[in-house]
């Protein structure tokens, strides 16, 4: 019995230790050798760490008006669980599918969406892609949508539709440069353009609060915190000026319609800086939508991607040679028509030529054999080389955009360096390079690097880093610059003979070139496609602005860069250097050599004509004018019909009522007619002094607007600035623009 009695003791026992022994081993196991792994478990369960998200910097133009910034948004979420629990699933497809332009089927399948695991409803969705990230106008009208469902279910607090407060990009010009910005997708991820190029830069840091909670989830106040400080992105400031930008695209939007090209892309820069003005490409997109657009070519920035045989326009490089060398006597003849070079012939625009010409002539008129001869003959193949590397061709520029290509330089026969003499054969360059060459001319043979960045600021210290103007060499001297100036002047000056005669702008001095290249296809020139262009700066003698316009396949083929791109730089230039406030000669005619004079003419009466019919209108006369408003249809006008118009004096054109219409530049304007057109704008006004007006300011008063303007004697002011007709005269007989040939078809034909 006592043995039995000790067996047991000693099974009970050892049971007992056995059991004890496990235990500890288990301890040891889960406190020792899984401690990290539980730890990191229980911080979970009783550990909270929220994200804060950085604000992205906003970017504005060089004004500080703002092109993109992170705005409010929205998502619309629906709870399945609560919703078919009320039994509210019909009632919630049919109206958010109303408010949200979502598919009512769709909204059916995510309420009534059910775990994997068969455990029931899911207790939040988010309702993509029309729900998601909504801006404030469609936030309240779900908002709206929820409160009536709250209502009609007598005041039920939760109809399982919510609201979640979140942010995203918002660009708030819409397509207005939006090839320059680029966009961010709907996750914030940045996709292209300038968002793409300094995204690190712009998206900061997100910061985050740690703390800690109870077994209920309830924050504990007194337990510790960690905070991690957001770091918001900088902000960037453009070179872009809104106004230019918008004069831009305006411009281009009307002859996009009416040329029907592929493609169009302009740039504006100020030639003393290489800061760019404006830079658009037509087709383009609305970043804040830029799902709705399924064509992906409206995403390409042509500006600095599309590589091009440039035609004419890079005669400019072959003419600065030349007068860099000393090889150009302007007042020299050489005979017209064609040329014959190692491998083929050259031909003029007018294959017969205009017979025995001065050089002064060849380079009005753009003539193939004039420029082959300078270029080919008198450089020679080795020094025309030299200088079109010297201008950049063949380089990145070094802007500050993604995806800029370097362009082509490559001859290697004979008759590639001829052909590259006239901008054609195995040359490629980008618009961007095209511009940086011509405000090389314009500022006095300095090549400088293009920038679009004017400051990027640091928003946590508010310390601001400027762009600097770089020069990158000196191409040619300043006194052979002024003087390619001077012939490129007469281009457009001469109004007779000179291709670039539609860019002409009475009252300012522009210099200018024509050019029509033909695109190969399948390795043969088709000359129904072509790509026409026109470059210039303007006033010749304190450049303010250069500009190229570029037209890649205008639905009709005959149309060259004189008569389809010159007309569109003759409108951005006349509106910008009008908001520049550049004045206007009063000495003559103010490009010398411009041929004939205009006669006094008398002001057409154009109330009730479509905008673009006053416009032709207006061309057609000679006759400079500018649009004020937005409207299609000209309801007033300044000076009225029948006045007689002082030389340089523009006319308005009225599109809306005066009181929604922003003040024009009224710089240059006598007292009597500024104060007559604020009167057509139902805008008060007072002067200070005596003579014409040198400045204005727009003062807000009690919900209005006034004008204070300050005049001066004619001795010490400057003329006012027009805005020119976007078209140029169509004169009796004129030569349509084509492309010179040639005998073995191997070389690319140009046009002036």
């Amino acid at each position: 019995m006592i043995k039995r009695i000790k067996l047991r003791t000693l099974l009970i026992g050892g049971i007992i230790t056995l059991f004890f022994a496990v235990l500890m081993g288990r301890v040891f196991w889960l406190q020792v050798v899984q401690a990290d792994f539980w730890q990191e478990h229980a911080e979970k369960l009783w550990s909270t760490k929220k994200t804060l998200p950085a604000t992205r910097g906003t970017i504005t133009d060089r004004n500080g008006d703002v092109l993109a910034v992170d705005a409010p948004a929205y998502t619309v979420a629906v709870n399945p669980e609560i919703i078919n629990k009320y039994q509210l699933q019909d009632e919630i497809a049919v109206g958010l599918s109303k408010v949200l332009g979502k598919n009512e089927s769709e909204l059916r399948d995510i309420i009534g969406a059910e775990k994997a695991d068969g455990s029931g409803y899911y207790a939040q969705r988010e309702v993509r892609n029309e729900g998601w990230k909504i801006d404030q106008e469609l936030r309240d009208q779900v908002q709206i949508f929820i409160n009536e469902l709250k209502e009609k279910h007598n005041k039920l607090e939760d109809v399982g539709v919510y609201l979640i407060k979140d942010q995203k990009r918002y660009y708030p010009k819409h397509s207005l440069a939006a090839h320059v910005l680029g966009y961010t997708d709907r996750e914030g991820h940045a996709v292209s353009g300038l968002e793409a190029y300094f995204d690190e830069q712009l998206k900061g840091t997100d910061g985050s609060l740690e703390y800690k909670r109870d077994g209920r989830g309830i924050e504990i106040p007194k337990a510790s915190e960690i905070y991690t400080p957001v770091q918001n992105g900088d902000d960037l400031k453009l070179t872009i000026d809104y106004t230019i930008q918008y004069y831009i695209e305006k411009a281009m939007q009307e002859a996009f319609a009416q040329l029907q090209p592929i493609s169009m892309t302009v740039i504006a820069a100020d030639p003393n800086t290489m800061e760019i003005l404006g830079m658009a490409n037509m087709p383009t997109y609305d970043p804040n939508e830029y799902w709705a657009d399924v064509d992906q070519k409206n995403f390409y920035n042509h500006a600095i991607k599309s590589v091009y045989e440039p035609g004419s326009t890079f005669k400019i490089i072959t003419l600065a040679g030349a007068v860099e060398e000393n090889l150009l006597n302007p007042n020299a003849t050489y005979k017209s028509g064609s040329i014959r070079v190692p491998g083929q012939t050259i031909h003029d625009l007018r294959r017969s030529g205009w017979g025995e010409i001065s050089y002064l002539e060849g380079i009005k008129r753009s003539s193939n054999v004039a420029f082959v001869k300078l270029g080919y003959e008198m450089l020679g193949p080795e020094r025309l080389k030299a200088y079109v590397d010297q201008f950049g061709f063949g380089q990145k520029t070094g802007i500050e955009l993604p995806g800029e290509s370097k362009g082509i330089v490559n001859p290697v026969q004979q008759a590639d360096y001829a052909a590259m003499a006239y901008g054609h054969g195995k040359l490629l360059v980008t618009p961007l390079q095209q511009i940086a060459a011509v405000s090389a001319i314009a500022n006095g043979g300095r090549l400088m690097e293009p920038h679009i960045v004017k400051s990027i600021t640091d928003t946590q210290t508010g310390e601001t880093v400027k762009t600097e103007p770089k020069l990158i060499r000196q191409v040619i001297t300043p006194q052979k610059a002024k003087e390619v100036g001077s012939y490129l002047e007469q281009v457009v000056s001469d109004r007779e003979i000179g291709t670039g005669r539609h860019a002409y702008i009475e009252g300012y001095r522009i210099a200018g070139k024509t050019g029509t290249a033909i695109k190969p296809v399948n390795g043969v020139y088709d000359y129904t496609k072509q790509v026409v262009s026109f470059i210039g700066y303007a006033p010749v003698d304190d450049p303010k602005i250069a500009i190229i316009v570029l037209i890649d396949e205008p639905k009709d083929s005959e149309l060259g860069g004189g008569t389809a791109a010159a007309p569109v730089f003759k409108e951005i230039v006349s509106q910008t250097l009008q908001y520049m406030g550049v004045p206007k000669s009063t000495e003559g005619d103010a490009a010398k050599g411009s041929g004939k004079v205009s006669n006094a003419r008398k002001v057409p009466d154009l109330k009730k004509l479509a905008v673009l019919d006053a416009k032709k209108k207006l061309a057609d006369e000679q006759i400079s004018y500018a649009t004020l408003g937005t409207g299609t249809e000209v309801i007033s006008q300044f000076p009225k019909a029948g006045t007689t118009l002082k030389s340089g004096q523009f006319v308005y054109l009225l599109t809306e009522e005066g009181a929604s219409i922003n003040v024009p530049n009224l710089k240059g304007e006598s007292l009597r007619d500024a104060v007559e057109l604020l009167s057509i704008l139902q805008i008060p006004v007072t002067a200070q002094g005596e003579g014409y007006v040198v400045s204005q300011q727009v003062i807000e008063d009690n919900g209005g607007r006034r004008v204070e303007l300050t005049l001066r004697p004619p001795d010490d002011e400057g003329d006012g600035e027009d805005e020119e007709a976007s078209g140029g005269e169509q004169e009796q007989g004129e030569t349509t623009e084509e492309a010179a040939n040639t005998d073995s078809g191997e070389a690319g034909g140009d046009s002036p």
